[in-house]
């Protein structure tokens, strides 16, 4: 039986946790995985306001699922596994960091009255981040970064310092830019967003809780008066039955709307140009790589010097058809096929010549452009396909969540490392 056909079963299912719009269940059999179900609950003001709203569990337990898989898809580490029901997934068990997360692009809401004298509306170039401990009680007060380190917050074995502060930044400063990408495909302003972080028991930190609806503002067309987020329901002089059904009307929108997240608005091209067969196994390696980053990629064998005519030709088609378009040129010798290609083509260049005996000598016919040619050279088959992902990342916003999510694998490479020393 899978885990999901078990957690499925109430009997199998035991209450672990429960807060204002969702419960979690330790899973039969499962250490290392639980359940959260959503509830029905609209809370605000720290739950002083609360209503019961049907059908918000299940638009809300989508919203997540749909959010999760789309960062999954970039590669993001997640506590998200899979949706089992309408209001269930499961997920990575977790410790929670008892933080919360808010990164601003806009100044609006409590960052005013915070911080009397910036205008409403304006505009954070570096994503404003703030944090705050979670205490009800206190009504989670704003924690500085010394705060959190002088506390010696323990999540298990792992002491939160310095460098898992600077990690989850790091993280949550991805996170609301892959976000904000998408939501600008649907001509809609991500304003702010909240989250939180756990700690597995092997110590690694993730993203973890749920992001739907109560998590962010967001504006349609920049336009607060169209929001759709729970501020709709915090706005409310008096809670009415009117006023519910235009915030489950709202909430079912942005379901709708992030359901299409995962799904590439434009197609991005990396032609791989070689200048002999033999090449072959290189330029595969650039074009599996280019594939990771969720690019289209086509193989073609021309050679610049004994097949000029049909290398335009072949570059004249990806040119014509309109698709944003980098072309990898793989020669090596006498490389003549990057400087024809960049000096007859409007589209990018990037020569990435074959290693050889003679590469010492060959790399100069790569390096040593005439004036107007204007291609580049990288010499690692992966980086020159992050190269041509770099370049077409404004063009589809997978791709650029992918290129954000390699920079953030990197950092945290780093941070493992670090921790293993110490």
């Amino acid at each position: 039986m899978s885990l999901a056909e078990i957690a499925s079963k109430q009997e199998n299912l035991e209450l672990l946790a429960e807060g204002k719009t969702k419960q979690i269940f330790g899973i039969k059999g499962e250490k290392d995985y639980v359940l959260i179900r959503s509830k029905d609950s609209l809370t605000a003001f720290n739950a002083e306001r609360k209503n019961e709203l049907e059908g918000k569990s299940k638009i809300a337990s989508k919203t997540t699922t749909n959010v999760f898989e789309y960062l999954q898809l970039l590669g993001l580490p997640t506590h998200f596994e899979q949706a089992v029901s309408d209001t269930e997934f499961i997920a990575r068990k977790c410790t929670m960091i008892p933080i919360e997360w808010v990164a601003r692009r806009v100044a609006t809401g409590s960052f005013l009255k915070r911080n009397p004298g910036v205008k409403e509306g304006f505009r954070f170039a570096d994503l404003k981040l703030e944090t705050f401990f979670k205490d009800d009680a206190n009504d989670d007060p704003q924690w500085s970064d010394e705060q959190i380190v002088s506390n010696g917050l323990m999540i298990d074995h792992l002491r939160v310092g310095r460098e898992e502060i600077s990690l989850m930044k790091k993280m949550t400063k991805l996170v609301f830019r892959v976000l904000e990408k998408a939501w600008a495909l649907e001509n809609s302003a991500l304003i702010d967003m909240k989250i939180e972080f756990g700690v597995t028991v092997e110590g690694e930190i993730l993203l973890a809780d749920v992001i739907d609806n109560d998590s962010w503002r967001v504006w349609p067309e920049n336009d607060r008066r169209l929001q759709l987020d729970k501020q709709v329901y915090r706005d409310m002089k008096e809670v009415t039955a009117e006023g519910l059904q235009l915030v489950l009307k709202n909430y079912t929108k942005v379901m709708d709307i992030t359901s299409s997240f995962s799904k590439p608005r434009q197609n991005c091209h990396v032609l791989v140009i070689m200048g002999s067969g033999s090449d072959g196994v290189f330029a595969r390696k650039i074009s599996d790589s280019a594939n990771g980053f969720g690019l289209e990629t086509t193989l073609k064998v021309s050679s610049a010097h004994k097949t000029t005519s049909d290398t335009l030709e072949v570059l004249a088609e990806f040119e014509e058809s309109g698709v944003p378009t980098v072309v990898i040129a793989v020669a090596g010798r006498s490389n003549g096929l990057g400087p024809v290609i960049a000096g007859n083509s409007s589209l990018p260049v990037i020569n990435c010549p074959p290693p050889s005996e003679s590469m010492s000598l060959d790399i100069w016919s790569s390096l040593r452009m005439p004036n107007g040619i204007g291609c580049t050279t990288v010499l690692d088959p992966s980086e020159a396909a992050l190269a041509a992902a770099k370049i077409l990342a404004t063009h589809n916003h997978i791709v650029f969540g992918k290129v954000l999510t390699a920079q953030l694998k990197n950092q945290i490479n780093i941070y493992n490392a670090n921790r293993k020393l110490e």
